[in-house]
């Protein structure tokens, strides 16, 4: 058997299975992540003491964690962002940054595991101190120990607000409000989802024990319409809070799948993907991808998904897992008049201080006709993030404005950019002295 050099970038459920999944076909594996420790988003290094749904889920993560790091295949290389990547002939070269020198791997397969990021609608307040996803308030606590606050407002919608409210409240913080946008009855459109994936019903079932111990009642139908520095205002109502953590669902990790080339769509809920095939090879040959970045899916589907791109096996548990997934997207859709809620003065593009008065005067005054134009014209998405946070909600705002729908060739778009992160010219100094 010839050896083969193996890239996976990503160390979270999905990359870790393909990483072991090629080391025990006796390949050699680089597991690059910007982490200092292995897990991903989802099993962050510090045990899950706050709102651990069991310890049956910390054991499985802890036994996936040793076998990598026993593996004498696997070489882990950790707190390091690849930036950039291209393909040369059958090679993948793939360059990262670690302790402010730029390295470079070459590979002749990649797994792209990069996972996903909260997504956000912007509302009157939602740049004020105190303000943030609910993935960031979960991640003080697992990879900080840092309770962000003591007085806490959880709102937005999808499964994932049910792990953030009680890993808080176990924490010690009171939720003084949870608000979900969409009716529980809508669970009726994945009762198919559910049959299929029975664990499913089991983890729910958990969760809500946790609330009902820390006397947590969801509030359904409701979202937070406006934020001040002390309040949310939901349905009218005032709620005083001290930390407002509010979420609308993930957006994909595309930037690497993108600079490589490969072929990207738009799923029905309007997020762009990576676009694979049974094997999770994206369009490029040589190149898979697995976990959120070809579908919100959730951590069994990323590591059957993972096992999978590392040439294992698990396509009917692939499929169930899909099934479910593809369900959630009915049950939490993100409510269609979310622009109905801004005020001319409300900030858009946080990085550049672009309002929603700047980008309709670019459409009334200066003729931009799609999100493109209108990021020319008023520089929403050309800040440090790079239309990551605001890039698709400009677009729909266009969209709204011109009435005129985007277009799945500018929805594309926007996910696309030619550097995966920032990088200053004296490491790219230090990479290139070395010969990289």
């Amino acid at each position: 058997m010839t050896t083969r050099m193996i890239a996976v970038i990503g160390a979270g459920p999905a990359g870790l299975e393909a990483a072991l999944a090629e080391a025990d076909r006796g390949n050699a594996v680089v597991l690059i992540d910007a982490a200092s420790q292995l897990g991903g988003q989802y099993w962050r290094h510090l045990p899950s003491s706050w709102g651990s749904m069991s310890d049956k889920e910390d054991a499985v993560a802890q036994r996936i964690f040793d076998r990598v790091l026993k593996s004498p295949h696997i070489t882990w290389i950790s707190q390091a962002h690849v930036w950039q990547a291209e393909k040369i002939g059958e090679d993948f070269h793939i360059f990262y940054i670690k302790e402010g020198v730029e390295a470079k791997v070459v590979a002749q397969k990649v797994v792209l595991a990069t996972g996903a990021y909260d997504r956000t609608l912007p509302i009157p307040g939602w740049t004020l101190p105190g303000i943030m996803t609910p993935g960031a308030a979960q991640a003080m606590i697992k990879t900080h120990g840092v309770l962000v606050g003591q007085r806490i407002v959880v709102a937005g919608t999808g499964p994932f607000l049910l792990p953030v409210a009680t890993g808080l409240a176990e924490a010690g913080a009171t939720i003084v409000g949870f608000f979900e946008y969409n009716n529980p009855l809508r669970w009726v459109l994945n009762l198919h989802g559910l049959i299929l994936n029975p664990a499913k019903v089991v983890e729910a079932l958990k969760y809500f024990s946790l609330l009902r111990k820390n006397k947590i009642s969801i509030h359904f139908r409701k979202r937070v319409e406006s934020i001040d520095s002390k309040s949310a205002f939901v349905s009218g109502k005032r709620v005083d809070a001290d930390i407002v953590a509010i979420g609308w669902g993930f957006t994909p990790d595309l930037s690497i799948a993108s600079i490589l080339g490969a072929q990207l769509r738009r799923s029905s809920d309007g997020t762009i993907t990576v676009k694979v095939d049974s094997h999770q090879q994206t369009s490029i040959k040589g190149l898979f991808a697995a976990g959120e970045s070809t579908g919100i899916g959730g951590s069994v589907l990323a590591r059957v998904e993972g096992r999978i791109a590392g040439g294992g096996g698990g396509r009917i548990k692939r499929w169930r897992a899909q099934v479910f997934a593809r369900g959630l997207q009915r049950v939490y859709p993100v409510p269609v008049d979310w622009q109905s809620l801004l005020e001319s003065s409300t900030t858009v593009c946080r990085c550049e201080e672009v309002t929603l008065g700047d980008i309709c005067d670019s459409i009334t005054s200066l003729g931009a006709e799609n999100g493109r134009t209108a990021k020319l014209f008023t520089r929403a998405g050309m800040g440090l993030c790079q239309g990551r946070v605001c890039g698709r909600n400009v677009s729909e705002i266009v969209a709204a404005q011109t009435k005129s729908p985007v277009s799945e060739n500018e929805a594309i778009s926007a996910s696309q950019r030619p550097l995966s992160g920032p990088i200053s010219l004296g490491e790219l100094g230090d990479g290139l002295a070395k010969g990289l």
